[in-house]
């Protein structure tokens, strides 16, 4: 991600400019009453629809506890529910995991911690062109090197996505190890990244981050309290609370790619608000560097389900994740047969 450019702006009270090298230092400036041409993000109104979830289609909602610790009954039940969820939706709220409250807590105490001692060593955060989100903190984590910064947080959440991707190897026809061996989980890759959005005087005018897909398998995104996510469902940007204690888990593009498109990554943004600060906490679950991410061939059938993407190794995906324009699924698209 590229810094924020300086951006000069009129204060509607003064005749003197005003240059800002960051969203820090924009969101910081009790002059400013109106955002910089180049932080405005264009949509159109009448081309989409914002709307809360259907209460007779909900975000589903997965119980880890019965995953990991159900009868063979629930355990079934829970992974049939898993697959639709990856299916329809592309993600789902999951309840009753193993990371504790307090962990959790702490973590969002850790990262706003961290964003005020940035704001001390003044130093510019990172931001991409046209958005409002400043990202604060990116740890790649090597299972083989956890770093000591949020080990715990890590090891947890790392645990958690390797039961679910066996649930979901499950939900697929596969061996329940099957995703875990063929992406050599063992020693798979982790990133945490942690993303800051301040309040913005325009919010109608301002997208803190643009419509996306994500690399990896899943990621296991946390939340503060302050709601902005929304995901693309059947046409329409569905709003996504922000529940305490609680993952909200998105299908990423390798999912997507190993799963033939079955299970299709899903389209998020975050929108920002003119009243709270919102932060959010990804962990991302990834396939180790030099691992090839394909179609499984157990899934595959020259007839009915023929190859859909390109074979890739996931530190050649991630480069041309970084040399693309992140909007849609612009680098997924490049694989694509």
């Amino acid at each position: 991600m590229a810094p924020s450019p300086t951006v000069p702006e009129i204060s509607p009270n003064s005749n003197k400019e005003i240059s800002f090298t960051s969203v820090k230092a924009l969101s910081e400036s009790p002059e400013v009453t109106t955002i910089p041409s180049s932080y405005t993000f264009n949509t159109n109104p009448d081309d989409e629809i914002v709307t809360d979830p259907d209460e007779d289609d909900p975000i589903p909602i997965i119980d880890y506890f019965l995953l990991v610790h159900g009868t063979p009954d629930q355990r079934a039940k829970t992974i049939h529910d898993i697959g639709k969820a990856c299916e329809q939706w592309g993600i789902f709220m999951l309840i009753n995991h193993s990371v504790s409250k307090s962990l959790m807590e702490n973590m969002v105490d850790e990262v706003f911690a961290f964003s005020i001692l940035e704001k001390r060593r003044s130093k510019s955060m990172q931001v991409l062109a046209g958005s409002l989100s400043l990202c604060l903190l990116t740890l790649m984590v090597e299972r083989k090197h956890v770093m000591d910064a949020s080990a715990e947080y890590s090891r947890r959440t790392w645990k958690v996505g390797r039961e679910l991707l066996k649930g979901i190897s499950e939900s697929l026809g596969l061996e329940a190890n099957y995703i875990d061996k063929t992406m050599n989980l063992d020693s798979g890759l982790q990133m945490l990244a942690a993303n800051l959005y301040p309040p913005c005087p325009q919010p109608e005018l301002a997208m803190g981050m643009p419509p996306h897909s994500d690399h990896g398998l899943l990621n296991l995104l946390m939340q503060n309290g302050v709601s902005g996510l929304q995901v693309l469902h059947n046409g329409k940007w569905i709003n996504v609370s922000s529940t305490p204690n609680c993952f909200l888990v998105l299908v990423s593009d390798h999912l997507e790619i190993m799963s033939n498109g079955k299970y299709k990554s899903v389209l998020h943004r975050a929108v920002v608000s003119n009243r709270a600060t919102r932060m959010s906490l990804a962990s991302v679950i990834a396939p180790s560097l030099d691992t090839v991410v394909e179609p499984a061939s157990e899934l595959l059938d020259k007839q009915s389900n023929p190859t859909a993407y390109v074979g890739m190794k996931h530190r050649d995906y991630m480069e041309l994740q970084r040399s693309n324009h992140l909007y849609g699924k612009s680098v997924l698209d490049k694989v694509k047969i």
